[in-house]
């Protein structure tokens, strides 16, 4: 049964609140302003009519919008969207700063990286994301927040969902935009027959796809895959973390190269594949530290293989369990540091007691990244400015950059 709401704010997760004598009430894809008809349940409701519209409401970018849970927010208009997006940075830091840049904005079909969801079903392949706040897929026909090569094989890679699958349960299919063609790595699609694996194979062969992966294992690899980190080629992983969109991780590299630019030695703490490390050792020895050994494999060949870079060197090491210390910390004059998003507590303690003169703290969490500044403002850095970086567009992620100093002491 339907009620009416009059919705007040739009919350961390992109959905409207309204008031209730019960307490706040959720509900997804309205605006602040906002009258509308809802079913409640519990603390949360299903939209069914706009009474009144919010002059901020947009038409939506994709057809599947509000069925789709992979975008919030496409109805709101971009400089609402835009403060809305940078605010969550602004709250986050509260206490920590007041000073917060303007954000770095994300474009449409721009997104390199989708995971998408898959499960075969009497009806067929379903491939695309999970409706809002449930397990079902749905099945996607566009999407704009991709690259058009990625839409442009929607058709293809749910026939290879159809070649791989080995089980009655979704499975994930991670896709990734290459220089040498689609990266495909599937997860928890069962294990295949070697039959079933030949005819996987000849299809990615066929499709001209540079790489198959099945749960971090290469069926076929036609091509390597290659990305570029700057002038650097790098041939990522199967499964490698890369940042969602090349345009914001040019943004941050030119960020985070900007304030480390006097740095002669730099430490890349949570390197990954490189895409810090391989462009600030074009003026820098670069030391880059990571836990995962094929990423920090993938990093190091491609420094072997690159022109005109300065030295670099590579360290597997499990921040998490074993951070950096500070006397480790004090023979770098520059350090990066981009942790998941649970962020780098204890490394962070580490760098506070070191004498490390330029710090860029990178973040995809405004909630840890404000735990891991108030470490380092508390050991005696300076906080010159943070940067909101919105490379997952409509959706309520954003990342941050923070770049700090400290005055280097004498011995």
């Amino acid at each position: 049964m339907s009620a009416r709401f009059t919705i007040r704010k739009l919350g961390a997760q992109g959905d409207g609140i309204a008031e209730t004598e019960s307490g706040d009430l959720f509900i997804p894809f309205t605006l602040p302003g906002e009258v509308v008809n809802a079913a409640r349940e519990r603390d949360r409701a299903m939209l069914m009519a706009v009474l009144e519209a919010s002059p901020q409401r947009i038409a939506p970018a994709c057809r599947h919008f509000t069925e789709c849970g992979g975008c919030a927010v496409q109805h709101l208009d971009a400089e609402a969207y835009r403060q809305w997006k940078r605010e969550k940075v602004v709250h986050a830091l509260r206490g920590v700063t007041s000073e917060i840049g303007a954000l770095v904005s994300c474009a449409p079909h721009t997104r390199r990286r989708v995971v998408l969801a898959a499960r075969r079903t009497d009806a067929g392949m379903a491939l695309g994301f999970h409706r809002h706040l449930s397990p079902e897929i749905i099945s996607i026909s566009e999407c704009p927040i991709s690259l058009p090569e990625i839409v442009a094989a929607l058709d293809r890679l749910k026939a290879l969902a159809e070649l791989v699958c080995a089980t009655t349960k979704s499975f994930r299919m991670a896709v990734t935009v290459t220089g040498s063609g689609l990266d495909v790595a599937v997860y928890e699609s069962g294990k295949l027959g070697e039959n079933q694996r030949r005819i996987a194979s000849n299809f990615v062969m066929a499709q001209g796809f540079a790489r198959l992966s099945i749960d971090e294992e290469i069926v076929i690899e036609p091509r390597k895959p290659v990305v570029m980190f700057g002038d650097v080629a790098v041939s990522p992983p199967p499964g490698a973390f890369l940042q969602a969109t090349q345009p914001a991780e040019q943004a941050m590299a030119d960020i985070v190269g900007e304030h480390l630019k006097r740095a002669k030695k730099v430490a890349d703490l949570f390197a990954g594949c490189g895409s810090f490390a391989l462009r600030l050792a074009a003026k820098s020895e670069v030391h880059a530290v990571e836990g995962d050994a094929a990423a920090l494999s993938a990093l190091e060949r491609g420094s072997r293989f690159a022109t005109g870079l300065k030295r670099v060197t590579g360290e597997r090491r499990d921040l998490f369990r074993r951070p950096l210390t500070f006397k480790e910390l004090n023979a770098f004059d520059g350090l990066v540091f981009d942790p998941p998003r649970a962020g780098a507590e204890d490394q962070s303690k580490q760098i506070a007691r070191s004498d490390v003169p330029f710090v860029a703290a990178v973040s995809c969490n405004p909630v840890t990244l404000a735990r891991d500044l108030r470490i380092l403002l508390d050991g005696g850095y300076t906080l010159k400015s943070v940067t909101p970086i919105d490379q997952f567009l409509w959706s309520p992620h954003v990342e941050a950059i923070a770049l700090l100093e400290k005055p280097k002491r004498r011995r």
